[in-house]
């Protein structure tokens, strides 16, 4: 069985570069009927945090990602880490480093000075028993460090990326897979070798990542084969990249989930957009569509090497497109929150809340726009320049006096679209202007503005609960 996994590390929020992962893996998982599970890598003890982790796992839901077993902590295996580490220092595959900080930095310098690529010049591998000792009774801590052969080639299949092929010597150096920590004790076990044991003892058959992944793989291969662990199977998903072509990064503004959530991005436009940074639609698909829809058709034959560029339009156009296609109540229910919040009051009567919702979702783009849209329609708009420029239109504001005189002589509080178009024919003939002038005046007192919703419909909304007659009368002479 297919068994894949995200393992976020919970020092932050859930980045979209993390969560395109989680959506992958989920697809690839739900496609071949197999298993989607989640690692949380808290082993950064200074960074992680349990809110974090709290965001990460609720994010996932909200973007419809559901996993299959509780996750696994990896903060409650750190003595299996040690274990497999322990096994490769009796083995010889590791060894005990007791270079300083100073030394390492010197040597850095050195190789920069010199133009060489930054590596460790694996100076403690082969120390003898005394030159432990001496560095022991010197007091210092040693790292813990495992063995990489300059010559050893490197190689496996990459589901993305087809066939890759790495050299030792381009490893830099003997790798570190433990902190420094006295000679008798291990120090905290590092990303790449708990990353092995996890994945290993989780029976995880393929590895979905970034492509910044691909030097790590390199080395992790090589744990594999000193644990004589089963080795999945590896893909690299290419990296989301800015408008400027650079890899998408918190300086680009918008990263978080969080943040998309509160733009007023839904979660299916989101899970939506992320599966087609990096994959392509298979001919005869729309590029709108659900993650069950992705999921019967995803595969790694459709997902690009090259970096996939973050396009506002195309979110904001898939967006806008579950946005057009939510009913009424399903609108409401999403807007509602966002209305109550304003301290905004619905009528007790949910007929009008339904028709507003109607009303304003065809020309929705983000959620957040049911609430600028609908402001008018609960708080009393100021009269915007374009509006006022209207409203000294000659007969402009004598057509609105007979409107006023009309509806208080016989209120209108319905939706009757004959009725409200012979109103406004009969404020015309009276204030002797076109019905274009009346119907323009009309917008700009009760919205503040010429631009906004069908007209009929919103006076009839506005005279439902008579918020009409108030902002006719502010407009009159």
């Amino acid at each position: 069985m297919v068994r894949v996994r995200l393992a976020p590390s919970p020092t932050g929020t859930l980045h979209i570069g993390t969560a395109r992962t989680a959506v992958f893996n989920w697809l690839y998982a739900r496609h071949e009927k197999g298993q989607f599970l989640l690692r949380i890598e808290d082993t950064d003890k200074e960074r992680s945090r349990p809110e974090f982790t709290a965001n990460i796992l609720e994010g996932l839901a909200w973007l419809g990602l559901d996993w299959d077993e509780d996750p696994m902590i990896q903060s409650e295996r750190v003595e299996e880490h040690r274990s497999a580490i322990r096994m490769l220092l009796d083995r010889g595959l590791a060894y005990r480093c007791y270079a300083s900080e100073e030394e390492l930095a010197t040597m850095r310098e050195l190789q920069k000075a010199e133009n060489r690529a930054p590596r460790y010049d694996n100076r403690h591998r082969n120390l003898t028993a005394d030159q432990e000792a001496s560095f022991q009774a010197e007091g210092r801590e040693a790292v813990i460090r495992f063995r990489i052969d300059d010559n050893e080639d490197i190689r496996w299949s990459d589901l993305v990326r087809g066939p890759m092929q790495w050299r030792g010597a381009d490893l830099g150096g003997d790798m570190v897979i433990a902190r420094r920590a006295p000679a008798d004790q291990i120090g905290d076990p590092l990303y790449n070798l708990v990353v092995v044991v996890d994945d290993a003892a989780m029976e995880i058959t393929h590895v979905i990542r970034g492509e910044d992944h691909i030097a790590n793989t390199a080395k992790q291969l090589l744990l594999y084969k000193a644990l004589e662990l089963q080795v999945p199977v590896f893909a690299h998903a290419p990296l989301i990249l800015n408008a400027e072509g650079r890899k998408l990064s918190k300086r680009d503004g918008v990263t978080s989930i969080n943040d998309f959530r509160s733009m007023g991005y839904t979660a299916e436009a989101i899970a939506n957009y992320m599966t087609l940074l990096g994959w392509s639609v298979p001919e005869g698909m729309e590029e709108r569509f659900t993650l069950s829809q992705a999921a019967d058709v995803f595969g790694f034959d459709r997902v690009n090497k090259a970096g996939a560029r973050f396009d506002w339009d195309k979110l904001n156009w898939l967006n806008a497109q579950v946005l057009h296609g939510l009913t009424p109540e399903q609108l409401l229910d999403a807007a509602a929150p966002l209305w109550r919040q304003k301290k905004w009051s619905l009528p007790d009567d949910p007929s009008w809340s339904l028709a507003l919702c109607e009303l304003l979702g065809p020309s929705l783009t983000l959620l957040g726009d049911a609430v600028d849209q609908a402001q008018p329609f609960f708080v009393c708009p100021e009269l915007q320049e374009d509006g006022l420029k209207q409203l000294n239109v000659e007969g402009s504001r004598s057509a609105l006096n007979h409107l006023v005189e009309s509806l208080e002589a016989d209120p209108w509080d319905g939706i009757d679209i004959a009725e409200a178009q012979s109103m406004l024919a009969d404020a015309a003939n009276r204030a002797g202007v076109k019905k274009g002038v009346v119907m323009k005046s009309l917008r700009a007192a009760l919205l503040g503005r010429l631009q906004g919703p069908d007209l009929i419909t919103t006076w009839s909304l506005l005279a439902r609960i008579r918020q009409d007659l108030p902002r006719l009368k502010r407009c009159l002479p």
